[in-house]
């Protein structure tokens, strides 16, 4: 039932009535009388008998006939709330949206069977009868449901490395990025050429698949390169542009990856893009294979115009009206009219952002997250799960295949790989310098040992792709004009005088604001020398797309940030000035030259994941370069001896999430432990630390002040050891909130911020 409380977080037992009877299927929306109040929930089940001994009420009304919690939906949320230390109710906010009837009513559901017992709860149930409800909402008189079904389930707290080891082989070695298909190649990847083993089949799939030819399934040119080429309509109508598992012929164990998919089977991978790679178009083709195989897809990508992208790819590998994509940008009606179509199954793909890791798709065989690493996959909502996990949870339940791909590499998805629960898909270090451009420090060029925000060594490579025809993808960190000021004196920062924040200037002639109240400070003096004249000391997006405006009059010049990110830049001489996240995409070949300024913002974060989130953003701006061979230059203004700056220069990401997870490991930082963050006030916590029984093992650290007066404290604990952490402070949440204490506490596993 949706009431939030810890100490409530179990499933009820209510009685149906018979006019009820034909609509109170598992999975609808219920209201029933819980404490005296009318309550919503959802049926899980139907029973024939109750467990409880004492007295029980009726469900007070069907909200809708229409079952929008799937079974596998309701287990998922269960294995989450547990793996997070949070309730049911909080993850089921997540995973289903809001009804909206009129979506609802345009298209009517065709109604289910309902003969004997269904369930929409993890663990199943007895036949039902008419009389007696699953758990629904509530009670104002009812126990806890004994036989009502189980809360329980998966712990969801591995879904990862230690829990099953993927499947082993190397399909053969690929060349070109996107080959042409052959003629007439349509056939069957019953085991002939699937590529030898496919990479990582794991979930009790990983037998190998058949080669034709000893060492050389898939290799282009090939008899049966690679199994199902899916081009046309396949077995189940897969229309469009279809798949070729030569497409990933680039990466040794893609095309045995894509034949795994179309047999039906469940390898897990964490895929390292190529520069320029069109991953799009690569994570169509995967679930194309997936769709043809009978099953469903669940792709996340990070923000809306990677969903676009995405969208547009699925369009044409599928067909129009073969998948759909979630998102908030749509409106309450329309992504209620998707998910619908989704609950359905009139659709087996389904897109989205951070939400759609729970979108109900029946016989679900891949799950698949791009750039994982993006913190927007952290939910800031309470049980705060990231969609990463929730996808690797989503996957072990269900024996779905893995793909975790991007330009970068995080920690966790290394950490896959070192486990061996997932293998790698990365391409040859030949194939990668055929496609990655000359990566440049300007620490290593002996002109540029004086400080300057543009040093030569970028200019003139500017300079140099302007005069040949090309863009240019100038990345600065910060957004605005001049987020933060100084004195042009002694160099202190200019603090707003009424609430000490920082000033800002928003333009050359404007004045200065604070950027935490917005107070004007028109008369600002330093306190420390008495002066009046500001200085930057911090340079934004929009102040640089001005300096490089008169430092390179007779070119265009685009932003692209938080005030309007641009979707792509045409293939002419210009500098496109962005900040990271939102670059441009470039419609011809790439961007003559990358350029990297104000590194420093990136590498000196208080974040135990600097170093690797810096280079996340830099490898997301040169993989829009064009290759070394065609000209492509990235000069990056730090230092080249920087672990970080030499991943780059490489094209090596693997190398420093090796290096990270290593660091991690010695020092005890996830992902190699478990952590669990209580914030609140001291007597809170306290409280809460009291009432947990916690495992033994668990090593507190802190509390340190968290500010506002409150502290933080953190609990570390070991992989294995997660499960019994959460569920002990589950359970001490519980009893904080059976006796109403006052203040709260926020609870969160494994957040994605230590620091």
């Amino acid at each position: 039932m949706d009431v939030g409380l810890a100490h409530l977080d179990r499933p009820f037992d209510y009685l149906v009535p018979a006019h009820l009877d034909a609509d109170a299927r598992p999975g609808v929306r219920v209201r029933v009388r819980f404490a005296g109040q009318l309550v919503d929930g959802y049926l899980l089940e139907r029973v024939a008998r109750s467990e409880h001994g004492g007295r029980l009420t009726y469900l007070d009304r069907v909200v809708s006939p229409e079952p929008v919690l799937a079974p596998e939906v309701a287990r998922l949320a269960r294995a989450i709330a547990d793996r997070y230390a949070g309730t049911l109710s909080d993850v089921l906010r997540l995973a289903v949206p809001p009804r909206h009837a009129r979506a609802e009513a345009a298209s009517p559901a065709v109604p289910a069977a309902t003969g004997g017992a269904t369930s929409a709860a993890p663990g199943g149930g007895p036949d039902g009868g008419p009389d007696s409800g699953g758990p629904a909402g509530g009670s104002d008189g009812g126990g806890p449901a004994g036989g009502g079904g189980s809360d329980g389930g998966p712990d969801g707290g591995s879904a990862g490395p230690e829990d099953s080891a993927a499947g082993e082989g190397t399909p053969g070695q690929q060349d070109d990025r996107t080959p042409e298909p052959a003629d007439g190649q349509t056939g069957s990847s019953a085991g002939a050429g699937a590529g030898g083993e496919a990479a990582g089949g794991g979930a009790g799939a990983g037998g190998e698949a058949a080669s034709s030819d000893a060492g050389a399934g898939g290799q282009a040119g090939g008899s049966d390169a690679g199994g199902s080429a899916g081009a046309g309509v396949g077995g189940d109508g897969v229309a469009g542009g279809g798949f070729d598992p030569r497409r990933w012929r680039n990466y040794p164990t893609g095309p045995g990856f894509v034949s795994a998919l179309a047999d039906g089977r469940a390898p897990r991978a964490v895929w390292t893009a190529l520069p320029g790679e069109d991953w799009p178009a690569r994570i169509a083709e995967a679930v194309a294979a997936t769709v043809h195989s009978g099953r469903g897809a669940v792709v996340a990508v990070a923000d809306a115009r990677d969903l676009d992208r995405l969208d547009a790819a699925l369009a044409s590998c599928l067909g129009p009206d073969r998948h759909v994509a979630l998102s908030a940008a749509v409106g309450p009606a329309e992504r209620y009219r998707r998910f619908l179509a989704a609950r359905r199954g009139r659709v087996r793909a389904v897109i989205g952002t951070r939400a759609v890791v729970f979108a109900p798709v029946a016989d679900l065989g891949l799950v698949a997250i791009w750039d994982d690493g993006d913190d927007s996959y952290s939910e800031p909502r309470a049980p705060y799960p990231h969609a990463r996990e929730v996808l690797l949870t989503r996957a072990q339940l269900g024996g779905a295949a893995v793909l975790l791909g991007g330009y970068a590499r995080s920690a966790e998805a290394q950490q896959l790989l070192e486990t061996g629960w997932a293998k790698p898909i990365e391409a040859a270090r030949d194939t990668l310098r055929r496609y990655a451009p000359s990566v440049h420090a300007t620490s290593d060029d002996p002109r540029d040992q004086a400080a300057a925000r543009l040093p030569t060594l970028a200019w003139r490579a500017a300079r140099d792709a302007l005069a040949a025809g090309a863009p240019v993808l100038v990345q600065v960190p910060r957004r605005g004009y001049l987020p933060a000021v100084a004195c042009a004196n002694c160099r202190t920062p200019a603090r707003c005088p009424h609430c000490q924040g920082p000033l800002s200037l928003t333009g050359s002639a404007s004045t200065a604001v604070c950027r935490w109240c917005g107070r004007a400070a028109a008369g600002y003096a330093c306190p420390v020398c008495g002066g009046r004249r500001l200085r930057a000391a911090v340079v934004g997006a929009r102040r640089t797309a001005e300096e490089l405006g008169r430092a390179f009059p007779d070119v265009p010049v685009w932003t692209s940030g938080r005030d309007g990110v641009l979707a792509g830049v045409p293939d002419e001489p210009g500098l496109a000035v962005s900040t990271p996240g939102a670059e441009p995409v470039p419609a011809g070949p790439g961007y003559g030259a990358v350029l990297l300024l104000d590194t420093w913002a990136l590498l000196t974060r208080a974040d135990l994941r600097a170093g690797e989130e810096a280079l996340r953003r830099w490898l997301a701006a040169a993989a829009l370069a064009r290759p070394g061979a065609a000209g492509g230059r990235v000069v990056v203004v730090a230092d080249g001896g920087l672990a970080p700056v030499q991943a780059l220069i490489r094209f090596d990401p693997g190398w420093l999430a090796a290096r990270e997870l290593a660091e991690r490991r010695e020092l005890g930082f996830p992902p190699t432990v478990r952590m669990a963050s209580l914030t609140g006030t001291t007597e809170a916590v306290a409280d809460l630390l009291s009432a947990a029984h916690l495992p033994d093992g668990v090593e507190p650290l802190g509390p340190v002040p968290a500010g506002d007066g409150q502290e933080r404290m953190l609990l570390r604990t070991t992989r294995s050891g997660g499960t019994a952490l959460a569920a002990a402070l589950r359970e001490a949440a519980g009893v904080r909130s059976a006796r109403k204490a006052p203040d709260p506490v926020r609870l969160q596993v494994d957040p994605l911020q230590l620091l």
